[in-house]
């Protein structure tokens, strides 16, 4: 093998190790809350809100930052807080009563 044969191997081995360990300290620093909010999250609401909370959804509107009396409120009646302005006016938006006990853990994920 050449020596730049050599370097580029060795570089792509040093790039492969640092990725593996960044990605493992971030899902470390998540909260187990954190963590239990993304599963209900991807399992109950990217069929209309976007994978990623903090952008637009096909039918949904980012909910990162969400707080948890709008959660509250959004999921089990589909109603809005007092005085809050909808970012979108659709009325598509089912109940989702059997989350009440998740939602302190789905405003853990969304919080910013």
């Amino acid at each position: 093998m050449t020596r730049i044969g050599q370097l580029a191997a060795t570089f792509l081995l040093a790039t492969a190790l640092t990725s593996c360990s960044k990605e493992n300290d971030q899902s470390s620093a998540k909260s187990p809350d954190w963590e239990r909010g993304r599963g209900v999250y991807l399992a109950n609401c990217i069929a209309c809100h976007n994978n990623d909370p903090a952008k637009d959804g096909s039918i949904g509107p980012a909910i990162a930052g969400s707080s948890k009396e709008l959660l509250e409120a959004r999921v089990l009646s589909t109603n809005y807080p007092p005085n809050y302005k909808p970012k979108r006016p659709t009325k598509v938006m089912p109940q989702f009563p059997f989350l009440k006990e998740e939602l302190p853990y789905l405003a853990a994920y969304l919080a910013k």
